[in-house]
């Protein structure tokens, strides 16, 4: 392999590094055999990069050679991959929590769950997400204090489906966990609305009421047809930890299915990261973070790592406000700390690597 230095001002896309390249930083800001992107370009000039050693080829896309034997293009498969717009899939979101309110409503009065009905409101909620995942970011700007609960059930079945589907299941199991996540606190309307409503926080022997609806959600959709046993299983145990420190039995391990833990992910998600009574709102970033770290243990580490890929994946060039009210641009991401990148700010220019501010984090990402 030949290599040779290049001034950065005549790299172009495609070129191969052929060492890491250190900036006064922990990790590298760029590391051996990374092809060259218009991006990665950008970094090295932010940072004041002179020269780079590089290898002597260069990497030619197959997308970038044009072929006129090439089938032409499907007018539908185009109009597919057109963003919805956020106003619009805003309005379809509230239709659903309105819609889901008025059922938990019947239900607190003790009317039967119809599941089908429920069913009915959520699917085409949740593939309208899977097919738009950047927009599972505002699910937090989405909910309010006051139906927080209706809130809460519709956004942890989005964020179910959503991780089923990153971490590769089938279609089948992805509309199942997302059924499945909304249902998970339909026993919350066997708890009395004093305690679910109550503003201060729980007594013991309140708290323990609370835990009590794990077992009403199951015994509320235990007779239907529409969900698999594995899921009913799911909502029973979507408050179980892999440590033994949840509930209702404290159960460990692998006396915890993995569809459990899809369901316990996306709940944790969902409460940290909505305004609720008694507590306010965590960044999605903080948020991700605090589940690696702080509970470590406790969650599969592939569905962590699902949700991560999801709603965490920073990419150069993204521009982000911090925890401190300041804005500015992702100019590198650390390839071991993906939640805590260099940025650039944007009042003066200087850059913030965040792994070595740990008291910021991202609060979120801006259009």
């Amino acid at each position: 392999m030949t290599e040779t230095h290049v001034k950065t001002s005549d790299l172009r896309p495609g070129i191969i590094t052929s060492e890491d390249i250190f900036v006064n930083t922990i990790y590298p800001i760029l590391r051996k055999d990374t092809e060259l992107s218009p991006e990665h370009i950008k970094v090295l000039n932010a940072f004041s990069v002179k020269r780079v050693k590089v290898q002597e080829r260069l990497v030619v896309k197959r997308e970038d050679v044009y072929d006129d034997n090439e089938s032409p293009v499907n007018p539908d498969d185009v109009l597919a991959k057109i963003p919805m717009k956020q106003a619009d899939l805003h309005t379809q979101y509230s239709d659903a929590v309105h819609s889901y309110k008025k059922e938990f409503l019947g239900w607190r009065a003790g009317v039967r769950p119809d599941i089908a009905k429920v069913r009915s409101i959520v699917i085409p909620l949740l593939d309208a997400f899977i097919e738009q995942k950047k927009m599972l970011t505002l699910l937090n700007e989405f909910s309010n204090i006051k139906d927080y609960t209706y809130h809460h059930s519709i956004g942890v079945g989005i964020l179910a489906s959503a991780i089923s589907r990153q971490i590769g299941f089938p279609t089948g199991q992805t509309l199942q966990l997302g059924l499945a996540g909304v249902l998970a606190d339909c026993g919350m309307a066997k708890i009395d609305t004093a305690i679910t409503e109550k503003a201060a926080f729980l007594t013991k022997d309140q708290f323990n009421e609370v835990k009590q609806h794990t077992l009403h959600s199951y015994q509320m959709i235990q007779d239907t047809s529409l969900l698999r046993q594995e899921m009913k299983l799911a909502i029973f145990q979507h408050h179980e930890r892999l440590d033994g420190s949840g509930y209702p039995r404290g159960e460990k391990a692998n006396q915890i299915s993995v569809f459990s833990q899809v369901l316990a992910v996306a709940d944790v998600f969902h409460a940290m990261t909505s305004e609720r009574i008694h507590r306010s709102k965590e960044s999605s970033f903080k948020v991700i973070e605090m589940i690696k770290e702080e509970e470590f243990g406790k969650f599969d580490i592939k569905v962590v790592q699902a949700l991560h890929d999801l709603v965490g994946n920073l990419t150069i060039g993204t521009k982000v406000l911090l925890t401190n009210g300041e804005i500015g641009e992702v100019i590198f991401v650390h390839r071991d700390a993906g939640l805590r990148p260099m940025v650039k700010r944007s009042m003066d220019g200087s850059i913030l690597d965040l792994t070595r501010n740990r008291h910021l984090a991202i609060e979120k990402v801006l259009e």
